[in-house]
């Protein structure tokens, strides 16, 4: 039995040394691949190939496992393409993504607390929307409202998911149009800040929906916690932080260094 035991465990730990190897593998290897073919597509490619348990399942089941996936995936799509609108030539930022990838793989993504879920999903809506807004600058403005309308879903899904709320099908549908709202609205004006030659550029609007978003969660989960008894001072706190905040990276910091 106590061998048994051993073996067991020492599988087990294979199995986990196995599982962070490739994750690494992943998380290097997609933004590696990337810089070096001048192209995103197998960078991408890469990405879909890890999440082959998505696809492999009955069709019924497909469309609740890609919803499920859809954080995951944005994170990885939007390294990927934030690596490659980067340049053709290695810069500090490719370090930081294809580092902030692994540690996303391995430490990031297998939490499931609330307060993780949160975490997941502002980290998806900050990479998600900047990698949108860089990626549709020179396009129709229905792409990045289209993007942002399904970032700013998957978002708010992947949070209500894990709660006793079941019934979350408007809240998540109410977010994204708001999304896709503020990224039309900011379309014609898109801010990007650059950080010298480090290759790392965070549109303004990006900040402002993970603002947004964290702000939104936040009233979500008090008017749910006083139900009829919820009054506006319950979340004045947030809201005037948000809105402040918002305020001073709107009126202080709209002259653009880099504008696309």
């Amino acid at each position: 039995m106590a061998d048994y035991v051993l073996v067991r465990k020492s599988r087990n730990i294979a199995s986990n040394m196995v599982h962070i190897l490739l994750n690494i593998l992943l998380g290097v290897g997609s933004v590696l691949i990337t810089v070096l073919s001048g192209s995103p597509l197998l960078g991408l490619l890469l990405v879909l190939i890890s999440k082959w348990r998505v696809f492999a399942v009955r069709a019924r089941y497909f469309a609740i496992n890609l919803k499920s996936n859809l954080v995951d995936m944005i994170v990885g799509a939007s390294v990927v393409l934030l690596a490659y609108y980067a340049g053709p030539s290695f810069l500090p930022v490719d370090f930081i993504l294809a580092t902030f990838y692994v540690v996303w793989l391995i430490f990031i993504k297998p939490l499931s607390s609330e307060r993780a879920l949160l975490v997941q999903s502002l980290i998806a809506v900050f990479l998600g929307i900047s990698a949108a807004t860089i990626l549709s600058a020179n396009l129709n403005s229905i792409v990045i409202t289209a993007l942002a309308f399904l970032i700013g879903y998957a978002a708010s899904r992947h949070i209500l998911v894990q709660t006793s709320d079941k019934d979350f099908t408007l809240t998540t549908l109410v977010c994204g149009l708001i999304f896709a709202e503020i990224t039309w609205l900011c379309h014609s004006w898109s801010i990007i800040y650059t950080f010298g030659t480090t290759g790392v550029r965070i549109p303004q609007v990006a900040i402002i929906l993970t603002i947004f978003a964290f702000v939104y969660n936040y009233a979500r989960q008090a008017m749910i916690k006083y139900q009829d008894d919820f009054k506006f001072k319950h979340i004045l706190g947030p809201v005037a932080f948000g809105v402040i905040l918002v305020g001073i990276i709107v009126i202080f910091f709209s002259k653009p260094i880099f504008n696309i």
